[in-house]
């Protein structure tokens, strides 16, 4: 049986008060709007496709390892994204810094 996700929990007080605290700033749009998770879909599809779909792994470590690396060592730094402005994540920290 499938349980219905309570999306009511991320805008509940103490969420949102505990998020300030640390100074995180929430990411939330309006209920049926997909345009808040686009980016991390993008990045999870473009790793199974790349990386996880390719391998097989012995142990949870070795692929968190592995996951890390590709992040870290490729999509970061080498894979240029059509959303900023063709560049890498990396460059688009730099110019924001």
């Amino acid at each position: 049986m499938r349980r219905p996700l309570e999306s009511a929990q991320y805008a509940a007080a103490e969420y949102r008060k505990a998020l300030k605290a640390h100074g995180i700033v929430p990411s939330m749009s309006r209920k049926g709007n997909c345009w808040d998770n686009a980016p991390m879909e993008s990045f999870f599809g473009t790793a199974k496709a790349e990386l996880v779909h390719q391998r097989r792994y012995p142990t949870r470590e070795a692929a968190k390892r592995d996951l890390f690396a590709y992040m870290e060592g490729y999509y970061n730094r080498q894979w240029i994204h059509s959303a900023l402005g063709y560049i890498t994540p990396e460059q688009a920290e730099l110019r924001a810094a």
